[in-house]
């Protein structure tokens, strides 16, 4: 939405990384069957803008799961222009999530 863009019509980078965040922590909670949260981002590089009217998918793959912890990584894609689209590698990032008790304290991971 515009509210979310910069002067140039690029979607600020924050916006961008809380919806990898989401991506990621949905994911991680499926895995986790309950709560996460976000414990780190190694690795967060933005390829090109995101206009707005980019459509946007987020694509989330497993990368390891620990005791207590789930590592994922996220590919944002941007299909661009409506009348001749085409698709683009936008974002990519990898976050660690850690598997929490009601408490917030750490539990672990259970193991399928």
């Amino acid at each position: 939405m515009p509210a979310d863009a910069n002067q140039n019509g690029d979607i600020f980078g924050g916006w961008i990384m809380a919806q990898v965040d989401l991506a990621g922590g949905t994911a991680a909670g499926r895995i986790a069957r309950g709560r996460v949260a976000t414990v780190a981002v190694k690795e967060f590089v933005f390829k090109q803008p995101v206009q707005i009217g980019d459509l946007l998918s987020f694509y989330v793959d497993l990368v390891r799961i620990g005791t207590t912890s789930i590592t994922v990584n996220v590919e944002v894609y941007a299909e661009r222009r409506p009348t001749d689209p085409h698709v683009v590698k936008v974002t990519e990032a990898t976050l660690t999530y850690v598997a929490i008790d009601a408490n917030g304290r750490p539990r672990p991971v259970p193991r399928a």
